[in-house]
Order: structure tokens, then C-alpha cells, then sequence
């Protein structure tokens, strides 16, 4: 729920114009933010949605945070007045020139205009940190996987995409742990929904087997209705159940099963994607794009996950029923 009021006019804008939607994405770093909001973006098309990383707000370049005590997870490593600063005026219109961070070479590039949309992603390591960049967010969202999970993930990216060498990066993961638990980890109690990709608890998959996923619904926000997407019953891709949170308090958990045929997997996303309209420019009833549950850039560009897909759907369900 936002905890300041913003402005619901466009600035400098048509008065007539609402003002943008904002959904944030918040995890530690190779949580699956990029690829998370990868998908969502492209379902939605450039047009309608624009993405920026919080991460393009680094203080330091790779070099300098070398000889540093502090690491990118820190708020004293990063522009966060500047990140604020530019989260409420997109958040009500306005375009931003956006500082840019190259992951690739760790340096500080040029900065790039962002001019918002109907829609707006913000992801990245420490979007949900203060309560005034908490409050631009229509939506927010915390990546939870397990810490064994990230770590491979983390693995797996650095030395493909970045260069470094296994030594490095696990070096790199124990440096940057008390920042993590300081500054990264508590931003999960301010999320609306909490999003985890892992194993089913007791479950014997086969290897191999895609990871299943589970969207915890806090009473934070409203929730879209999912009646007619679950209503077909015994559909062994998903269901509704109740958990209890990190506080002990009971909260809806949509889940959805890695171990099932894609073929269940792909009717819940047609249902899903139906129910939501078709928000791309496909004509009505046809299929879920294929960029929703794409794995590119973490484990091969012909990967897929389904869960993932669905976790995008759902997504997509909770901003279109806020841009409406």
C-alpha cells in the first residue's frame, strides 16, 4: 500500500492523462529481476511499458568499490536521493535523465533519457528501500529464492556474462553477506507479493525437473480475481492455498507446479492470458507470447520455464487491473 500520496495527474502532461502505473521488482543480486522483468516487458510491448534498474544508481564503479568497505548492496554506495528524486517524477509523468551502470564492464556510462509510459518497471537491488521510493509503486514485488538457489544463479551469470572466475564471485558473496542481511533482505516485509522460484518442499522431481513457484498475496493490495482461471478445478499446474509469512501470519499463496506436462501448463496460461484481454497487440484468444517464461541469458536463450511464465501472467494480471 503506498504510505505517501502522490499527485494522480500526469505533470506537464494532458490533464486529462492518468499517471503511469509503477510496479517494483526488489531482490538480491541474481534473484531473477532481469529476466523476471524481461518478460513482462516485452509482453507488454515498448509502447505501452518502459523497465529501468535501480542498480544504474551506483555511487561507485567497479574499480573504486574495490577499495572500498562498503559494496553496490549498501545505500551509501548508491544515489538513492537521486533514485527517489526520480521515482516521483515518473511516478507522476514526468521523463527522467537516468544515470547508466555497464554490468558487463562495471563502469559509469552515459546517461539515457527515460521518458514513462502507461506502464513503468523499476528493478533492481534497493527500489523498496526508503519509504518515499516505497510510496511511487503501485505494486511491489520481493524476488525470494532460496539462498543455495541465488548462489548458483550468481555462479552461473558472473563467470559466463561477466568474466569472473568461480574464486571470485563466491569471494564476492561472502563480502557483500552483511550488506545483504542489513539492507537487501528487510525490504521483503514492505512487498505486496513475495515471489519464489525453488523445489517443492518433499516433492521427488527427477533432475532436470523445472523449478516451481510460489506468489505469496499479502492483504496489502487488492487482488485480481483469479475465479475463472481456477475454477476448472483439479488443474495440476496451479493452486490457492494459505501460508504463513516470515511474521507468522496467514497469507494467500498462489503455487505453481514445476513437474507438470507444459501442455496443463500452457491451458492455465491461455486462460490466464485471456482473462486478462490480450494487453499485446495479438488479437483476443490467441497464445501467451513466447517471451513470458523465457530463461535467456541465465541458462541458454532455448530454456523455458512455465512456472515462470505464470508468474509473469499473474503479474501482468495485477497491473492491467490497476491500469483499468
Amino acid at each position: 500500500m503506498p504510505e505517501e500520496t502522490l499527485p494522480t495527474r500526469r505533470a506537464g502532461r494532458d490533464g486529462a492523462s492518468r499517471r503511469p502505473v509503477m510496479l517494483a521488482i526488489a531482490g538480491d543480486s541474481a534473484a531473477g529481476k532481469t529476466t523476471l522483468t524481461r518478460g513482462l516487458v516485452e509482453a507488454l510491448g515498448p509502447g505501452r511499458c518502459v523497465s529501468l534498474c535501480t542498480d544504474d544508481y551506483h555511487r561507485y564503479d567497479r574499480a573504486e568499490r574495490a577499495e572500498l568497505p562498503i559494496t553496490a548492496l549498501h545505500p551509501d554506495g548508491n544515489y538513492l536521493g537521486i533514485m527517489e528524486q526520480h521515482l516521483q517524477l515518473l511516478a507522476t509523468g514526468a521523463p527522467v535523465l537516468k544515470p547508466v551502470y555497464d554490468h558487463s564492464t562495471g563502469t559509469l556510462t552515459r546517461p539515457e533519457l527515460v521518458e514513462p509510459a502507461e506502464l513503468v518497471i523499476v528493478e533492481g537491488l534497493l527500489p523498496l528501500h526508503s519509504r518515499l521510493s516505497r510510496a511511487c509503486f503501485d505494486i511491489t514485488v520481493y524476488l525470494d529464492p532460496p539462498e543455495k538457489i541465488r548462489r548458483e544463479w550468481k555462479i552461473a551469470r558472473d563467470t559466463g556474462e561477466r568474466g569472473y572466475t568461480v574464486d571470485t564471485v563466491l569471494g564476492d558473496l561472502e563480502r557483500r553477506e552483511p550488506d545483504a542481511e542489513a539492507h537487501i533482505r528487510p525490504q521483503r516485509r514492505n512487498a505486496d507479493l513475495v515471489l519464489r522460484f525453488a523445489p517443492i518442499d518433499g516433492h521427488d522431481d527427477p533432475e532436470g525437473t523445472p523449478l516451481s513457484a510460489t506468489v505469496m498475496m499479502r492483504p496489502t493490495i487488492d487482488h485480481p480475481d483469479l475465479t475463472d482461471v481456477l475454477a476448472p478445478g483439479p488443474s495440476r499446474a496451479m493452486h490457492l492455498g494459505i501460508d504463513r509469512d516470515s511474521d507468522g501470519r496467514a497469507a494467500d499463496s498462489l503455487h505453481v507446479h514445476g513437474y507438470v506436462e507444459r501442455e496443463e501448463s500452457m491451458a492455465v496460461q491461455k486462460s490466464i492470458w485471456t482473462a486478462l484481454g490480450t494487453p499485446g497487440s495479438d488479437p483476443p484468444g490467441s497464445d501467451p507470447p513466447d517471451c513470458l517464461g523465457r530463461l535467456e541469458g541465465r541458462r541458454g536463450a532455448d530454456e523455458r520455464s512455465e512456472p515462470l511464465a505464470i508468474a509473469q501472467l499473474v503479474l501482468l494480471h495485477y497491473l492491467m487491473e490497476r491500469a483499468r
